[in-house]
């Protein structure tokens, strides 16, 4: 597969490099359309969206980050990962935690995120999450042709179209779970 969206990164197919790759993504790869999923190896310390982005020439808008989000009612924790556009938000306080149905959600805390996803933190990707997690994909994101998400660790990128992960058994798609980035 072509990607526009590359910059200068050299993109591989992900299931012929497992050690680009956390050992959950590459598992729930296996079950995929795995032939329209490519993988480049970064720097480590460029990780970050932002710096990623800038060094490699990837634009902004074709990235995507997936969060974690721990919600809480009655003493039950809820975890739920969300995919958004990384020029956008997740509304955790309003749209997911009303899909959550809890009282109260945030940003789960990294060491419970690294240790429930068996990925490095910076590098979450919703390929290889819980089973029994939900997975609510911003629709700009399902719509994208193309997007670079992480791989489950720092040192490496998936390039993926937004269908494939729209698809993903868990997810849902939500409009409006996202919210522009304000200035």
């Amino acid at each position: 597969m072509t990607w526009t969206i590359a910059g200068s990164l050299t993109v591989l197919p992900a299931l012929d490099h497992p050690e680009l790759l956390a050992d959950p993504v590459a598992k729930a790869l296996a079950g995929l359309d795995s032939d329209r999923v490519g993988v480049a190896e970064i720097d480590p310390d460029l990780a970050d969206t932002a710096a990623f982005c800038a060094h490699y020439g990837s634009p902004l808008t074709a990235s995507a980050n997936c969060v974690v989000v721990l919600g809480k009612r009655g003493g039950t924790e809820r975890f739920a990962a969300c995919l958004v556009l990384a020029t956008t938000r997740a509304d955790v306080n309003g749209v997911v935690r009303r899909r959550l149905d809890v009282r109260k959600a945030s940003f789960a805390p990294m060491d419970r995120a690294v240790e429930q996803t068996g990925m490095a933190y910076g590098g979450i990707t919703p390929i290889g999450l819980p089973a029994d997690w939900p997975l609510l994909v911003d629709a700009a994101v399902a719509r994208a042709p193309e997007l670079v998400i992480g791989s489950g660790i720092r040192g490496s990128k998936l390039l993926v179209p937004g269908g494939l992960l729209a698809g993903l058994p868990s997810a849902e798609v939500v409009d409006d779970l996202a919210r522009a980035v304000s200035e």
